[in-house]
């Protein structure tokens, strides 16, 4: 079978740019320390890990350190105007931000309903939440690893507050994977900083690239 060499093609997608280099690398230094952190944490107060990978001062070690270092990688991402452009956008909250709060509870699932600019309601929320719980943890943290900062009553609420927030922290963050694996478009983005032009217009329509 012959193929005509003027046989009309696919027309490319159109890319537009969502993330800098910097950005990309702020967020997956920051993803690979939260995720030993969570690791670590995991084979300290679960038996079934603990009995399998041993050397629990070791653990320990690792887990204050990747929390310690937890951060980092944001206070170097300053260096990025793009990343402080986005940490502005991120911290700015407008009347279509309410809208999309409210078709998200409702499981309104029209784009038209949930406005968005280059970033949408959830992704704010979450942003600030975690952002807030990394502080709490690393400020309870210290308390737990520097025993002489503060009296027992203190280093037993830090205790107290430190394990239950982590548990809260890594059931958002298994929420925050799981949206991740439904949009491959978002996955993407992240991975190669571009996205497709038709994707931005349906997920974020107020955005301007």
């Amino acid at each position: 079978m012959n193929l005509r060499a003027d046989a009309p093609t696919a027309p490319a997608t159109t890319r537009v740019r969502r993330f800098s280099r910097a950005e990309r690398w702020v967020h997956r230094t920051t993803a690979a320390l939260m995720g030993v952190c969570v690791v670590t944490a995991a084979c300290l107060y679960l038996p079934t890990f603990a009995e399998l990978v041993g050397r629990r001062e070791l653990v320990v070690r690792i887990h204050e350190w990747a929390g310690l270092l937890l951060p980092v990688p944001v206070l170097v991402g300053l260096a990025s105007r793009a990343f402080r452009a986005d940490l502005g956008r991120l911290n700015r909250w407008g009347p279509h931000d309410r809208r999309w709060l409210r078709a998200a509870l409702r499981r309104d699932p029209r784009p038209s309903a949930r406005p968005a600019g280059k970033f949408n309601a959830g992704q704010k929320t979450y942003a600030a939440w975690i952002a807030g719980a990394c502080l709490v943890m690393l400020g309870t943290g210290l308390l737990m690893w520097f025993t002489h900062l503060a009296p027992i009553l203190w280093r037993t609420s830090a205790t107290f507050v430190h394990d239950w927030l982590a548990l809260t922290i890594g059931i958002v963050l298994i929420g925050h994977i799981g949206m991740a694996l439904a949009d491959p478009e978002a996955r993407r983005g992240l991975r190669t900083g571009s996205v497709s032009k038709e994707w931005a217009k349906r997920e974020h329509p107020l955005w301007r690239p």
